[in-house]
């Protein structure tokens, strides 16, 4: 009797502690929902949906990596989507306007968008301004910037991206280089944030920022560095956005911010600091990504997507906030 009731306690703590792992309950989740969508709609499950699907979510997904670690260090960063539009821009811009190599013009947006990334850092680490505002200043300066130097209309490259267009459109034994380059990021940064010790760093000053300082730990330096690292994430997504449409649009990445910090938080990262991980906020970037696509499948409006992006924000944040309630 008691052995029975001995085997029926450990089963139960081990289905608990499994599904403690927000990562897998995701995949069961994503599984469901999926198989929903494929009864609702044939084409969900054809080769070509899947990697139209794919090659969306990679650039959201780029923006959810480096969300992670902002998330995990304490922060958040709102400026991402307004950072991807602009890269895309500047580089396109000197293109076309300068003549300037496009692989040129990439690499100059990236440095600007670096820079951005050190001004943000900059001002939540040394000024002490709150990240939140930081970002939502950035945001609009950087979107401004995308209007500004485009004039408010699309800057068409097409057929002019011979070469560099394979970033975006190329393939690699039939699968698409944006989707191999976006598993590579998603396989680095997973194992940086499990196993790097630098990356660790971020994890222990979004746990504690003053138990950090008083064990030596340079806060303020970790802090630049990850919104520098967010905002070269974002313009290489700019740049991947760039070569796949061949368009530099200023509205290109119009909230993707929200959907990033959707998905992080869906998968597990916590607004309040310390937690989360690469995997779990792909793994809510899919989710997230599935939901999209099958409003557009079920020819629902497409305006009905900002609407169920909001709500899916809303119930993630709730989740995580009565979660550390109940741990409070």
């Amino acid at each position: 009797m008691s052995n029975t009731t001995l085997n029926t306690s450990s089963n139960k703590s081990l289905l608990k502690k499994l599904m403690g792992f927000r990562e897998i309950t995701l995949i069961f989740i994503i599984i469901v929902i999926s198989a929903i969508i494929s009864v609702l709609s044939p084409n969900f499950l054809t080769a070509e949906n899947l990697i139209t699907t794919a090659l969306g979510l990679a650039a959201d997904g780029i923006l959810a990596i480096g969300m992670t670690v902002v998330l995990v260090s304490g922060g958040v960063d709102l400026s991402v989507g307004s950072v991807l539009g602009l890269s895309a821009v500047i580089a396109g811009g000197l293109y076309l306007s300068y003549g300037v190599n496009i692989w040129i013009g990439s690499f100059i947006a990236l440095v600007i968008c670096a820079l951005i990334g050190l001004f943000n850092g900059y001002f939540i680490a040394r000024i002490g301004i709150p990240p939140l505002i930081v970002t939502l200043a950035m945001m609009g300066i950087a979107r401004g910037a995308a209007y500004v130097l485009t004039q408010g209309s699309p800057l068409s490259l097409y057929g002019n991206l011979k070469g560099f267009d394979f970033l975006g459109q190329g393939k690699v034994l039939g699968i698409p280089f944006f989707i191999l380059f976006f598993i590579i990021l998603i396989i680095l940064f997973d194992f940086l944030m499990r196993k790097s010790a630098p990356f660790r760093l971020v994890y222990y000053v979004g746990s504690n920022e003053n138990a950090a300082k008083l064990s030596g730990i340079n806060v303020p330096k970790v802090k630049i560095s990850v919104y520098v690292l967010m905002s070269v994430l974002a313009g290489i997504a700019g740049i991947f956005t760039l070569s796949r449409f061949s368009v530099a649009a200023p509205t290109a990445g119009n909230g993707s911010e929200l959907n990033a910090i959707s998905a992080c938080v869906i998968g597990g990262a916590s607004l309040a600091g310390g937690e989360g991980t690469v995997l779990g906020a792909i793994l809510g970037t899919i989710l997230v990504g599935i939901i999209n696509n099958a409003l557009v499948l079920l020819n629902v409006s497409v305006y009905w997507q900002n609407l169920v992006s909001g709500v899916i924000l809303i119930a993630a944040v709730t989740i995580d906030y009565l979660t550390h309630q109940k741990k409070s």
